[in-house]
């Protein structure tokens, strides 16, 4: 089996699973002051640390969550209750659906932010929203934006976009869940005020993730109980998951330069998709992460497409795969200005750390394979 879909689940690394064994071996709370939590504390913070040292941040600043929807919705919920609903959530027409629907939920304004037909966030439209903002009317701007697309791989203009928002008095919630690992991040450069992040995506297990937020940013919390992580998130951590989660934060950055190899294979595979199979490249005039390719030939639906390629061995996705089982059409396409016919179409592929050349040019090769035989079929 060939594994397409690490924008879905990167396969654990090693580094997480011995972690993650070390800490439930301990078996200890690392809220409890006897030697053996003391142990379980350390393990924590330890992870702490270098899920903080991966985006160039201090623990300190670091709350751990059940996962990145979690730590997105933390920082959602948080700061439209810290501000009393005195604001306005502006979220770009591409974001997850864990900002999307949690912005929704959230009982405050909501505006849509635009997208350009390459998948980045439309600067002009919300410069020209900021310019002439009503704080009276409409309270404190927040932007809500991802650092990268789930979908397509393209990477948004997080730090142009926070720095408008932090001059009309706003703040920046931005999910970086697809980012870890794949590319650089430093908060201190994006400007943002929140960053959400998920192990799974990185190497480490399901279940774990982190917020961090800006010293002095305003957040009110949403669960409440023991008081642990700075009485933000109440609730025994989950220790061995944070464990791994660190552990793949680490060795993700590690693993960074090799990473950025995957971009020359992932275009030397679409540009034989696009001369053999005549594929549309969605973002390809944007800059994108390096291991991410969602691609359409019209007529060709996405689910016909990834049964085929399942059968073959190969594992690829569309459009999210964290907001159904099911294959449907991308509403991040639709947003881009694909049409329904080219949306309904898409599939994508990501590769990872554990990725092969030979992996691209087989699933290559499988998906024209699939094309043809569905030309065969069509002219018969």
């Amino acid at each position: 089996m060939i594994y397409a879909d690490y924008n879905a689940t990167a396969p654990l690394r090693p580094e997480a699973r011995e972690a993650m064994i070390a800490a439930l071996e301990v078996g200890a709370n690392p809220s409890s002051v006897h030697g053996p939590g003391r142990k379980a504390r350390k393990i924590l913070e330890t992870a702490r640390m270098q899920v903080a040292s991966a985006i160039s941040a201090i623990p300190q600043d670091i709350v751990f969550t059940s996962g990145g929807t979690e730590a997105i919705a933390l920082a959602i919920h948080g700061v439209v209750r810290q501000l009393e609903n005195r604001c306005t959530l502006l979220v770009s027409s591409i974001e997850h659906e864990a900002a999307a629907k949690n912005a929704g939920y959230s009982g405050a304004a909501v505006q849509s932010v635009y997208v350009t037909n390459t998948g980045q966030a439309d600067l002009k439209d919300l410069s020209e929203r900021l310019a002439g903002w009503d704080a009276d009317k409409h309270g404190t701007p927040v932007l809500v934006l991802m650092l990268a697309n789930n979908e397509t791989g393209v990477i948004q203009p997080v730090a142009e976009a926070a720095s408008m928002v932090r001059a009309a008095g706003g703040l920046t919630i931005c999910d970086a869940v697809q980012g870890l690992g794949k590319i650089p991040l430093n908060v201190s450069l994006l400007g943002v005020d929140y960053l959400a992040l998920s192990a799974h995506k990185a190497g480490g297990p399901q279940g774990a993730g982190a917020l961090w937020l800006r010293s002095g940013a305003p957040l009110k919390a949403s669960l409440f109980g023991g008081g642990q992580e700075r009485s933000l998130r109440s609730g025994t951590e989950n220790l061995a998951g944070l464990a791994g989660f660190g552990a793949a934060a680490e060795a993700s950055i590690a693993d960074l330069s090799k990473f950025e190899e995957l971009a020359k294979l992932r275009d030397n595979m679409e540009t034989r998709l696009k001369a053999e199979g005549d594929v549309t490249v969605f973002g390809e005039g944007a800059p994108r992460l390096p291991n991410t390719s969602n691609f359409a030939y019209g007529g060709f639906r996405a689910e016909t497409q990834v049964m085929a390629m399942d059968l073959a061995g190969i594992a690829v996705s569309s459009g999210s795969a964290c907001s159904s089982g099911k294959v449907k059409r991308s509403l991040v396409l639709s947003a881009m200005g694909a049409d329904d016919a080219l949306a309904e179409s898409a599939i994508r592929t990501s590769f990872g750390w554990r990725s092969t050349p030979e992996d691209f040019d087989r699933t290559a090769d499988v998906w024209l394979k699939a094309l043809h035989q569905r030309k065969t079929k069509e002219t018969a």
